[in-house]
């Protein structure tokens, strides 16, 4: 199948016309209403500095329900004992950023660009995205970003400076999803970490009908920073 050129018009091709590693689209802009569209549709976006934007929808999606996170004995001592602390949507950009400095395994650059960053700096203005940022000694140590459309979590990022500082993130936005209900915590694309932790891959049929019954409810905009238990 093509890969699908995009224009100036807010459209996307339809999920299932995907490549068999998931790449649908390339081109188009980084607003508000595709970016929507997007999630809304099970596509997002990935690509490095040097690349146009990509739009992917993988065959297989990893996703983590809630009451699924497994809490380790070693995991549950850092909760409790790691001395960190949670704040909500208070540093967005600043979790954006340090989620983009982060050197991962297998990957040169980031997808975290300046384009990326004012792109849902905008969303997050706007009540879509979200940031949950973990502190510990007055520093920001670690947190994860994402988008939340109806009952649906898009997690895109997370980072750590100190050892489970990322994990500690991901615990409290499960703690979030069980309280406000949410259907799912969508990790995009299976990494041995995240299988570790409860999350896992199911086919993109089943994750598109999963996402419509999401989609039905009203969204949780705005800041979340008020909403925190």
């Amino acid at each position: 199948m093509p890969v699908y050129q995009l224009s100036d018009t807010v459209s996307l091709p339809l999920p299932d016309l995907a490549e068999p590693d998931g790449l649908l689209a390339v081109g188009g802009d980084l607003s508000t209403e595709r970016l929507v569209l997007a999630y809304e549709n099970g596509i997002f976006p990935w690509y490095n500095a040097d690349q146009p934007i990509l739009w992917w929808s993988p065959p297989k999606r990893m996703v983590l329900y809630p009451n699924e996170l497994k809490v380790s004995k070693s995991f549950k001592k850092s909760i409790e004992k790691g001395g960190f602390q949670l704040s909500i949507d208070e540093h967005f950009k600043q979790t954006m950023e340090l989620c983009g400095k982060t050197k991962r395994k297998g990957q040169d650059g980031t997808w975290v660009t300046p384009d990326m960053v004012e792109a849902y700096e905008n969303l997050h203005q706007m009540g879509f995205a979200h940031s949950f940022e973990i502190w510990k000694s007055g520093e920001l140590v670690g947190g994860l970003y994402g988008v939340s459309l109806g009952r649906a979590f898009f997690g895109e990022s997370m980072f750590s400076r100190v050892t489970d500082a990322s994990k500690v993130a991901l615990y409290y936005l499960h703690s979030f999803a069980i309280e406000h209900r949410l259907h799912f915590i969508d990790c995009q694309l299976h990494t041995a970490h995240l299988e570790s932790l409860g999350a896992r891959e199911i086919e993109r049929k089943s994750y598109l009908q999963e996402l419509d019954m999401a989609l039905a409810y009203p969204d949780l905009k705005g800041f979340w920073t008020d909403m925190q238990s």
